[in-house]
């Protein structure tokens, strides 16, 4: 089972605990082992984090971080070991490629994990989205 991340860019630290309880239980009680996480913003390095802590107690476990483009500084590889670039968007112009990573993502989840505090932005048009495909959303701070 696979399990992606959407949240807003400015989210705040105090979420991680919560994202870690929703992590380990995705883990023990719906089978998943493979989570997808991207490179922009607060939220994702926080839940890079988070799921880098956990696979040392769940070693069976996978994260990738899925990249939307490729990185243009040499400073914004550090620490991306685990990387992903979809085929699909190497053709894509920069303007639309989170866009495609993130529905690249969503159609590859069983699972959906959000911190979407307001109805505007990407997140909350990416939760919407999952929603509509049917996909099983959790929002960490609900």
């Amino acid at each position: 089972m696979i399990c992606a991340f959407f949240g807003h860019r400015n989210t705040g630290e105090d979420i991680a605990s919560r994202l870690r309880e929703v992590i380990i239980n995705l883990i023990e009680n719906n089978g998943v082992d493979i989570f997808y996480v991207g490179n922009q913003g607060r939220f994702d390095g926080i839940v890079r984090r988070v799921l880098k802590e956990i696979q040392t107690e769940y070693s069976h476990i996978e994260y990738r971080i899925i990249l939307a483009y490729m990185p243009v500084k040499k400073d914004e590889w550090y620490d991306y070991s685990n990387t992903v670039y979809p085929e699909e968007l190497a053709s894509v112009p920069r303007k639309f490629a989170i866009d495609r990573r993130n529905n690249w993502m969503i159609k590859r989840a069983d699972f959906v994990v959000m911190c979407v505090s307001h109805n505007t932005g990407g997140a909350a048009k990416f939760k919407k989205i999952a929603e509509r495909k049917n996909k099983k959303v959790i929002n960490v701070i609900e």
